[in-house]
């Protein structure tokens, strides 16, 4: 069993997690309608914690298959990249990415910043699990559907999209191969033009004497010293929202976004859900959580009782 072996398994098992509930939390019924808008409010504060265990209990799923322990076991880095790990006979390291996706949050908020140059063996793939509670806002944690793809498709995708020197410069880290592990930088960071609108035009010129090529996303070290002599001597602001997946324009994410929209939760899609309870217009939430989860307000003696 070689890497891509690994990788290909252990995406076929995730695959078959698509409708699987875990036993690992119970969010209770609502017992009035306005107990279920406010819940409906707050869920997702819930989503970091249940993420987390979702991951967890993912490495634990893959570790139950028999199909890997002549080969090896998959182990979690925390903190670390990837998440999980291929730790035994089989070389370069098979490993996941491991992101939970709150669907009815208003985007995958998840990032992506390592470097193209970590993926040079294509031996880490993103493994993205979305979930909901069962009935939309309690239950224990359903996933919905599931998606694994290349982490260095995600690299590529990432870079063509917000590359766009002078406007935007992805910008590789610096070499740090000499520090201790937990100090060393993988991370890549996106800066957006601050500058006036003739030094634009400047800096326009300087990128159109790089050839025709000069606007190709590289990551060697001779394209990035040419961005850095653009960050030095121009304005630039870093951006807190690079590297969003919800915002990447993958291919396979974005078939995965819409697969997760359209699927059926309590007789309305999860799309639906999503702009219905962020609409703010709570006389129709209240309805149609009455209507579709079948909450109902009652008495403080019903309570009681």
């Amino acid at each position: 069993m070689n890497t891509q072996d690994v990788i290909k398994l252990a995406s076929q098992y995730l695959d078959n997690l698509s409708g699987h509930t875990f036993d690992i939390l119970d969010i209770s019924k609502p017992v009035t309608v306005d107990a279920a808008v406010n819940l409906a409010k707050v869920i997702s504060k819930l989503s970091p914690l249940l993420g987390n265990l979702i991951e967890f209990n993912t490495v634990e799923f893959l570790n139950k298959q028999n199909e890997f322990f002549e080969f090896g076991k998959w182990q979690r880095q925390d903190p670390g990249f990837p998440d999980t790990i291929f730790v035994g006979r089989v070389q370069p390291t098979p490993g996941l990415e491991i992101k939970a996706w709150f669907p009815l949050a208003t985007e995958i908020t998840a990032r992506f910043k390592d470097s193209q140059n970590h993926f040079k063996y294509d031996q880490t793939y993103v493994a993205m699990l979305a979930w909901l509670p069962e009935k939309i806002i309690y239950g224990k944690p359903r996933i919905l559907d599931v998606c694994v793809v290349s982490g260095l498709s995600v690299a590529l995708a990432r870079d063509t999209h917000y590359h766009n020197p002078p406007d935007y410069l992805v910008l590789e880290p610096e070499d740090t191969t000499q520090r201790t592990a937990n100090l060393q930088q993988t991370n890549t960071s996106g800066y957006k033009f601050q500058g006036s609108v003739e030094e634009l035009l400047e800096a326009q010129k300087i990128v159109d004497s790089w050839g025709v090529e000069g606007k190709i996303y590289k990551p060697t070290r001779e394209y990035q010293h040419l961005l850095r002599e653009l960050l030095i001597r121009y304005k630039y602001r870093l951006d807190t929202n690079f590297a969003k997946m919800d915002r990447i324009v993958h291919p396979g994410i974005e078939k995965f976004k819409q697969r997760v929209y359209n699927i059926e939760v309590s007789s309305i899609t999860v799309g639906q859900w999503n702009r219905l309870l962020s609409s703010r217009r709570e006389d129709s939430i209240k309805k149609s959580l009455k209507d579709y989860l079948e909450i109902r307000e009652e008495s403080i003696d019903e309570l009681l009782d």
